[in-house]
């Protein structure tokens, strides 16, 4: 199986896979809330002016930040999927916070030069089909000195919560495309090593990468519609019958009692924690 393609990705997040994010806003922003205010915390601890979020979904950190800054400062969200993009607008718009947003691939966009004094990411760096490029990109948008705060998963074999459906359902789903390691998606990034290298092919330097385990949770009225709906399971799903994806699901769900605890669900989710600076223009 090849990497996905820039093209692949745009369709994807511009197809189902966006239109699920924007549907189950609040229940992502709850799960994977501890994940967002670490990197919002870290980027206003650079008190920047500036911050430009790659990857910015449906507006959560983005938001979080520009409330934080108010008119000392302006926060940009980018994101490939144009329905995020306009919930992320809606989102802004509905906090009275002067938030901006930008439908384009991160990879290639030409940003104003020495936009940003941060470069945010909460899991939004992981889908480029060149990171080394893509990282470049952002960097020639970033100031003399300013900082890349980024966020990705580590290996799939520690996340056994974000694997969990797939295993489950690999003799009823043999469809499922295997994981790739280090190609564009939830686990492109899971190598430290290999940021690492691209980040100094891509003329960031001072780069430090640390692990972050967050506990995270959600409701567990929420977990059939988030086994129905995200991930590999969730989009194979999005085109069976209702009696199929019910069939599906019921299947798959005792994999996650060990997650269940009373009405939550809880899981670990072990991560990178990414910090760069920019050395020049």
């Amino acid at each position: 199986m090849s990497n996905p393609s820039r093209n692949e990705q745009r369709e994807l997040w511009n197809g189902s896979a966006g239109q699920v994010w924007v549907e189950s806003q609040a229940l992502l922003d709850q799960m994977l809330r501890p994940i967002g205010e670490h990197v919002v915390t870290r980027v206003l601890d650079h008190s920047p002016g500036h911050v430009l979020d790659v990857g910015c979904g449906t507006g959560g950190t983005t938001v979080a930040v520009a409330t934080a800054l108010a008119e000392d400062g302006r926060c940009v969200g980018v994101d490939v999927s144009e329905a995020m993009v306009r919930a992320a607008r809606r989102r802004a718009l509905n906090a009275g916070v002067a938030a901006d947003f930008v439908h384009a691939c991160a990879q290639s966009h030409p940003f104003e030069s020495d936009l940003a004094d941060v470069v945010m990411s909460r899991f939004g760096v992981m889908f480029f089909s060149d990171f080394v490029a893509a990282f470049g990109n952002l960097r020639r948008s970033a100031r003399p000195g300013a900082r890349l705060q980024a966020v990705t998963w580590r290996h799939p074999d520690e996340n056994p919560f974000m694997t969990a459906a797939e295993r489950a359902a690999v003799s009823m789903l043999p469809e499922l495309p295997p994981r790739v390691p280090g190609a564009p998606g939830q686990f492109g990034l899971a190598d430290a090593d290999g940021i690492r290298r691209m980040l100094v092919d891509a003329g960031w330097s001072d780069i430090e990468i640390d692990p972050l385990d967050a506990s995270c949770s959600f409701p567990e009225e929420e977990l059939d519609r988030y086994l129905a709906t995200m991930g590999p399971v969730g989009r194979a799903l999005q085109g069976v019958d209702d009696a199929r994806r019910r069939q599906v699901v019921e299947a798959i769900r005792p994999a996650f009692e060990p997650f269940v605890e009373r009405e939550d669900v809880r899981f670990e989710a072990a991560c990178w924690s990414i910090s760069a600076r920019n050395p020049g223009g």
